[in-house]
Order: structure tokens, then C-alpha cells, then sequence
């Protein structure tokens, strides 16, 4: 028995590439900015599907603070793109590819 969960463990830890604590650190950041805009904002109007007991998801959540904040649609795609090109390099371990993907996505999010 503890020699499986150590295995559980060990096999889990590898599973991190070599730049996974960078994109943690600025999906954190990408997050933050999005709420700190959405609450600094005006309210939005409540939804036909929040009446009904439907839970939100994080894309419907993420598209109704776009709206709200000041980061464009079009900067969040091209946030979330960089984001994906920094995953799929940490994925095969491009440690180069993944942070100039999140060079490119700090230049759209800013400061």
C-alpha cells in the first residue's frame, strides 16, 4: 500500500514541465486582472439562466467579466492563445517556446 501511494505521488510530481509554476503565475495574474476590472465596473444585468438555477461555468463567468472590464475581447483571445501555445510547450518540455509565449502574453496583459 505505501509503496502505490508513493508511486501515485512520484508519477503525479513529473507530470509538471519545466515551466508549469510561470503559467500558474500568469493565469493567476490574467485572473486577477479580470476580476479587479469586472468589480471595478458596472454591474451587468442578471441572465434569463441565473433565475433558473443554472450554475455558471468559468467560460460563461470569464466571458461576462470581459464584458465588464476593460480588457478587450480581442486581448483575451490573444491572453488565452499565448496561454495555450505556453501549455502545450511546457507539455513537451520547450522550456524556450513556453516562455516566449508568456513573454507575448505579458505584453498584451501589461503591467
Amino acid at each position: 500500500m505505501f509503496g502505490a501511494i508513493t508511486f501515485l505521488l512520484a508519477t503525479s510530481a513529473s507530470y509538471a514541465g519545466p515551466c508549469s509554476d510561470q503559467i500558474d503565475a500568469m493565469q493567476a495574474r490574467f485572473d486577477a486582472k479580470l476580476e479587479a476590472k469586472a468589480a471595478a465596473g458596472p454591474a451587468a444585468k442578471q441572465g434569463v439562466a441565473a433565475g433558473m438555477s443554472v450554475q455558471p461555468t468559468p467560460a460563461s463567468i470569464a466571458a461576462a467579466e470581459e464584458k465588464l472590464g476593460e480588457i478587450s475581447p480581442r486581448k483575451v483571445k490573444a491572453i488565452k492563445r499565448g496561454m495555450a501555445r505556453a501549455r502545450v510547450a511546457d507539455k513537451v518540455g520547450d522550456l524556450r517556446a513556453c516562455r516566449k509565449a508568456l513573454a507575448a502574453v505579458q505584453r498584451v496583459l501589461g503591467p
